[in-house]
């Protein structure tokens, strides 16, 4: 049996408030610093979810987001990128990084970055999500 395309024009979701999956730990001085767009969840039918996630760190911050992969974790970086501790970029627009099932892992952000998520069943366990001085 064939099964149907799915086709979403991305521009036309909103970006939804990570708050309100997440809580208050991911505002900072009441503001919110991580957006998601859902593109697919088909956890009833055994299978994975699909979003995008923008972080927005406040000024000379970075975002850091501790989690355990609860299930193959795929990122694609669309925009923007990832840090390491004293600010300085290490992954780049078109990098990809794969979070085994059970890998515990941290992505840590300073500027403005948008990314493809997918995920082959739930999505990761997270631990924390704080803002952060750069360790100069």
């Amino acid at each position: 049996m064939a099964k149907n395309a799915i086709f979403i024009r991305t521009p036309e979701i909103s970006w939804t408030p990570a708050s309100s999956i997440y809580g208050e730990s991911v505002l900072y001085n009441g503001k919110e610093i991580v957006f998601v767009k859902q593109l697919t969840n088909r956890l009833e039918q055994g299978k994975g979810v699909a979003y995008l996630i923008k972080l927005i760190p406040p000024e000379s911050k970075i975002i850091r987001t501790v989690a355990v992969a609860s299930s193959d974790e795929h990122v694609y970086i669309l925009e923007g990128g990832y840090c390491y501790r004293n600010g300085e970029q290490r992954l780049f627009p078109g990098d990809y990084v794969l979070n085994p099932e059970g890998h515990p892992h941290a992505a840590l952000v300073n500027i403005e970055t948008v990314a493809l998520v997918v995920c082959t069943g739930a999505t990761d366990e997270v631990k924390e999500i704080t803002v952060i001085e750069p360790k100069l």
